[in-house]
């Protein structure tokens, strides 16, 4: 299972707020993590729909957790950011039935299982147990298409 880059910066941008612990702005996101800002507009959008965060209009602007951050799960927010959860079709709700496998298959067991345990671990965690006790805040950098293997390669 492969997360969208858009809960992938929805987190960052939880993270990034529970650091600061004050108001901060899409631009200072951006900078700070190298996306772009149109992309951050549409998740603090959708953040901000789903109650993670509150923005506020105007000059001195900008947005804060709406809840503290021991309160904002982390499997509750892959589960609202993710369009689909399900690592192969037949795991979907709306499906069909359309395999000729379905009757004797197996492997829609041990993926489901597997898709379970994902969740079961997420969700023992909220936004506060990734930052940690740290007194200032070092942004995570994040440079999109860069591999592990690219990294090495780099570092070699």
């Amino acid at each position: 299972m492969q997360l969208t880059r858009y809960t992938d910066y929805a987190l960052r941008v939880l993270i990034y707020l529970a650091h600061k612990g004050e108001l901060a702005t899409i631009s200072e996101i951006s900078g700070a993590y190298k996306v772009s800002e149109n992309h951050l507009m549409k998740i603090v959008h959708g953040l901000a729909k789903l109650g993670y965060i509150t923005t506020l209009r105007g000059k001195g602007g900008g947005m804060k957790l709406a809840r503290p951050a021991d309160k904002i799960n982390l499997g509750e927010v892959v589960r609202n950011t993710e369009e689909t959860l399900h690592v192969v079709e037949c795991l979907a709700d709306e499906y069909d039935g359309g395999c000729c496998l379905s009757p004797s298959c197996r492997l829609k067991g041990v993926l489901k299982e597997a898709h379970d345990a994902f969740f079961r671990h997420l969700e023992q965690y909220t936004i506060s147990d990734l930052i940690g006790k740290r007194a200032a805040f070092a942004p995570i950098q994040f440079h999109p298409g860069t591999s592990a293997k690219t990294k090495a390669r780099h570092a070699a």
